[in-house]
């Protein structure tokens, strides 16, 4: 096979495929049914127009047949006036008019057969139209059902063009989300370790953690200061406590002492809490330093 054949092959076998894919059954019968109605519409043309000239050949017969009646006439009133030759023209014109009639009747009976003929295929004809429009409705019809089905059963399996086109899409929309969330916890991340200096600021990460335990500090001596003002106060109140007890019962001293022992020995003094605080600090300090 020569590369002009394969190439000629090659394009008809692709053609071929792309008319299979474009070609709609349906669309096919309702094209293949109206081609048979044109077809049976010519037919009738065509008996109609044999018809016609059948007709104009008997109409042509009769007037003939006139002919002939009058040249009989002619001729039997030339014989009644003994002119023979009169009569014998009038018998010559008879005959010829007789030799035209009897070819028209054969040609008359010639176009009858033929529109017999006509007749009889057009209503072969018409009956297998009629035939085929019933096959045509019925395949028609297992077309469409099956054509439902069929995307009925796409849909449920997915399997469709526009299933997997609808497939494709929630697939991209998921890995655009997974890419987009794990973008937004990089940012956290790096936002969260510093990596990320504020643009806005001329600050950079030292100086953010200083400030912090600067805050810590001042959060620290606050709290101090709220500690010792309210240790002082209560010391204030029990001795103005103890000297109302003594001037209104001197005898009480000895019960207020013991229970003063007790309270020292449970509550630690203020010394005590001053030192353990100064010890935390101590500790606080080191640690920020290290």
């Amino acid at each position: 096979m020569g590369i002009l054949s394969r190439a000629s092959y090659v394009l008809r076998s692709k053609v071929n495929a792309v008319l299979n894919r474009a070609e709609d059954p349906t669309e096919t019968l309702d094209y293949s049914y109206e081609q048979m109605r044109d077809e049976l519409q010519d037919v009738k043309q065509g008996i109609a127009d044999l018809t016609t000239q059948k007709k104009r050949l008997e109409i042509q017969k009769r007037r003939l047949e006139e002919n002939v009646e009058k040249h009989n006439e002619q001729a039997r009133e030339a014989v009644q006036q003994d002119r023979d030759d009169l009569a014998r023209r009038a018998l010559e014109k008879k005959k010829s008019k007789m030799n035209q009639i009897e070819e028209l009747e054969g040609q008359i009976q010639d176009l009858q057969s033929t529109q017999d003929q006509l007749v009889e295929k057009k209503e072969e004809l018409q009956s297998r139209i009629d035939e085929f429009k019933t096959k045509k409705e019925t395949m028609k019809a297992r077309y469409e059902a099956a054509e439902a089905s069929t995307r009925v059963s796409e849909a449920m399996t997915g399997v469709g063009d526009e299933m997997e086109d609808v497939s494709r899409a929630i697939e991209r929309a998921e890995g655009r989300t997974e890419e987009m969330e794990a973008r937004s916890q990089a940012m956290d991340e790096l936002q969260d370790t510093g990596a990320f200096d504020d643009a806005l600021s001329d600050k950079d990460e030292i100086d953010r953690e200083l400030e912090s335990g600067k805050a810590d500090r001042e959060v620290d001596a606050e709290l101090e200061t709220l500690k010792s003002e309210l240790g002082g106060g209560a010391t204030a109140a029990d001795e103005v406590d103890g000297t109302a007890e003594t001037e209104v019962d001197a005898d009480a001293d000895t019960d207020v002492d013991s229970e003063l022992d007790v309270d020292a020995d449970v509550e630690p003094s203020d010394e005590e809490v001053e030192a353990e605080l100064e010890e935390l600090r101590e500790e606080e300090e080191s640690t920020q330093s290290k």
